[in-house]
């Protein structure tokens, strides 16, 4: 049987410790799995693949906590990526685990956040937010819940404010129909962009009177 003759710690991470038997590197281990050796002792096969495996399960974690370093996730998210990455189904499940005991994926937190994003940089209707938060694999009746607060006229209304300055010398009928067409491909729905667009057009007329052209008669 092989037998464990340095455990080397990282010089770069030092909760990471390389695993030397019979004078071969072999595998790194988590600190606090490497403090279960020691040199000079022996290891079985089964003992092999049971660290191969703490191994495996660490560098798939140590990947998925890279993943989310940049943005939340959903866990649905992580699952994809891991499974991209060519991780077992069954350290998938090890994983995510973890990185919910851990607190690093939360549905909730994360269905919180991407709502919150959207409405502070991209407004979007509710039928849009649905869309992309079940892309993610969040389940419906957590979407249902997060959505429920979500003021969609508010939103519409200010996801138009912030196009006003582009549409500046168009007459109100194509005002009107550049507006629509923008509230449309962000998933709001048509009585909601009538009424934003009747207020906005009526705030425009009130408080700019050169905002609009005169309609060009044929």
């Amino acid at each position: 049987m092989p037998v464990v003759t340095s455990l080397e710690v990282h010089h770069r991470d030092r909760d990471r410790v390389k695993l030397f038997l019979d004078h071969e590197y072999v595998l790194d281990l988590p600190l606090i799995e490497a403090a279960r050796l020691s040199p000079g002792q022996t290891l079985s096969d089964s003992d092999l693949a049971e660290l191969s495996c703490v191994e495996a399960t660490q560098r798939a974690f140590d990947q998925a906590v890279r993943f989310l370093s940049y943005r939340p996730r959903s866990t649905e998210e992580v699952r994809r990526y891991l499974i991209k990455k060519k991780v077992p189904d069954s350290l998938i499940a090890v994983v995510i685990e973890r990185l919910r005991r851990s607190d690093y994926v939360d549905d909730l937190a994360f269905a919180r956040f991407w709502i919150s994003n959207r409405d502070r940089f991209k407004p979007m209707g509710l039928r849009a937010l649905r869309f992309e938060l079940r892309q993610k694999g969040i389940d419906d009746d957590l979407v249902d819940a997060m959505l429920a607060d979500v003021d969609e006229e508010e939103s519409a209304y200010r996801a138009a404010r912030a196009r006003i300055s582009r549409y500046r010398g168009n007459t109100s009928q194509t005002f009107g129909r550049r507006l629509r067409a923008m509230l449309r491909r962000r998933g709001f729905g048509e009585y909601t962009i009538s009424d934003v667009i009747l207020r906005i057009t009526a705030e425009l007329e009130a408080q700019d009177p050169a905002y609009f052209v005169d309609e060009v008669a044929d």
